[in-house]
């Protein structure tokens, strides 16, 4: 049985990044991927990049006249892309790291399995990193044009009507993708659309898909799909392919966690404590397994907390984390952090709101896209930021902006006097900080 000092299950954005750093302080490490199609993680091969990849090609669609070539082409864009990522995570890893290119399941605490080749090996620490994985709908399907969210970015073919279930982040980004490609889009819903954001953002981010074309259906319960016909509230849809969108869940199946006796949370995920020990003082959790927020940067802040923990001065937790903000990357991105102007007012804080449409922003125009607005909430008396929601463009570059602003505790007055390049949306924070 080959030992390591450490051990690590999955070759995600925390697991590779913990393994390069480990290596190139001397340890001996071992990392396991079950799939030499997943080097990288979830984000490069089949989430964050190729789908912001092909969404900033689907702008491009409007000015080709045949879409259905154009889509092919962008497929071509998106998978040389993230070859060449894949390749290059693996070439930073292979000189000093023993990668593993199979399924591992734990043996016991200090052990695991590898399912093809039988090889055991054992760790004085292994960190769990195997991801997420989708969540499978309850409802019968009788159809070979159904697909995961994963699965649908590998279409050769654009199809000209989309149905997408499920109103999450996923949904509504792949929806706005496929609306520029050209494909007729509906999205269904059991409940409803950024239903936890103010009702004046959600107008205004659904108000402009629909302008795209997505057409939106809510309260709708999915009775089943046979073939091209997807069946609800006693009604039917037809289409050329349905995505599933329903969310993710942590992967932990082919892991075995019992044999290790490591619990797991109410969610299904890898439960840890806030240094991201799981059950076992010496085995650790990162990333989406642990079944908490599927972000590719809250994976790379559990390698700083596990690296902290393990070979560091373990000053690192969860407690202290840095502010951070979401992104929905529509055709008009939409950001935020902190509380809205909902959740302030529902925990009884006095507040100021504070709200800039981007038609008054020289920048948004001269990059063409003056939809949206910036809107912000602060402390009434102190001037403190309490939160931000920005709907406009490259609202996730300029909410990074709010979240340092956030961590230093900085108030409207700072960001109102700042000096910032012009011409550029950023400087857009002087106006709506000054309304406070």
């Amino acid at each position: 049985m080959k030992h390591f000092d450490i051990l690590i299950i999955g070759f995600g954005k925390a697991g590779k990044t913990l393994a390069a750093k480990a290596a190139a302080i001397g340890k001996k490490v071992a990392l396991i991927e079950k799939s030499s199609k997943m080097y990288g993680g979830t984000c490069i091969n089949v989430g964050c990049i190729p789908t912001k990849r092909l969404i900033t090609l689907s702008k491009e669609a409007k000015f080709h006249s045949d879409k259905k070539q154009f889509f092919k082409e962008a497929m071509s864009k998106k998978e040389a892309l993230i070859t060449t990522l894949r390749a290059k995570n693996y070439a930073m890893l292979e000189k000093n790291v023993e990668i593993f290119t199979d399924t591992a399941t734990f043996v016991d605490e200090k052990s695991v399995i590898l399912k093809d080749s039988g090889e055991r090996l054992s760790g004085d620490f292994i960190v769990i990193n195997t991801g997420s994985i989708s969540i499978a709908p309850k409802f019968s399907i009788n159809s070979n044009f159904v697909y995961q969210s994963d699965e649908i970015l590998n279409l050769n073919e654009l199809p000209n009507e989309l149905v997408i279930i499920g109103g999450g982040f996923i949904g509504l980004e792949i929806a706005s993708m496929f609306a520029n490609f050209g494909s007729k889009v509906t999205l269904l819903s059991r409940s409803g659309f950024l239903k936890d954001d103010d009702d004046d953002v959600r107008k205004a981010v659904l108000e402009n898909l629909q302008a795209q074309g997505v057409n939106f259906i809510e309260n709708a319960k999915i009775e089943k799909i046979d073939g091209k016909t997807l069946f609800f509230n006693g009604t039917s849809i037809n289409a050329d392919a349905f995505l599933l969108s329903l969310g993710r869940v942590a992967n932990v199946a082919d892991l075995s966690p019992q044999n290790a006796k490591i619990s797991l949370n109410e969610r299904g995920g890898v439960a840890t404590d806030d240094t991201l020990k799981t059950s076992q003082s010496h085995i650790f959790a990162v990333g989406d397994v642990r079944g908490e927020e599927f972000f590719t940067y809250i994976s790379l802040d559990d390698f700083r907390i596990a690296y902290s923990q393990i070979f560091g001065d373990k000053t690192r937790t969860k407690q202290n984390r840095s502010p951070y903000a979401k992104v929905l990357f529509t055709d008009t991105p939409l950001a935020k952090i902190g509380l809205n102007e909902r959740e302030a007012k529902a925990l009884g804080k006095d507040i100021k709101v504070l709200k800039l449409p981007m038609q008054n922003v020289p920048n948004a125009k001269i990059l063409g896209n003056d939809t949206g607005f910036l809107k912000a909430i602060c402390d009434a008396k102190s001037g403190e930021i309490l939160g931000a929601t920005f709907y406009c463009v490259n609202s996730s570059e300029i909410i990074n902006e709010i979240a340092l602003a956030m961590k230093f505790r900085a108030t409207a007055s700072d960001l109102a006097t700042q000096i910032f390049t012009h011409p550029s949306v950023s400087e857009a924070l002087n106006d709506l900080f000054l309304q406070f």
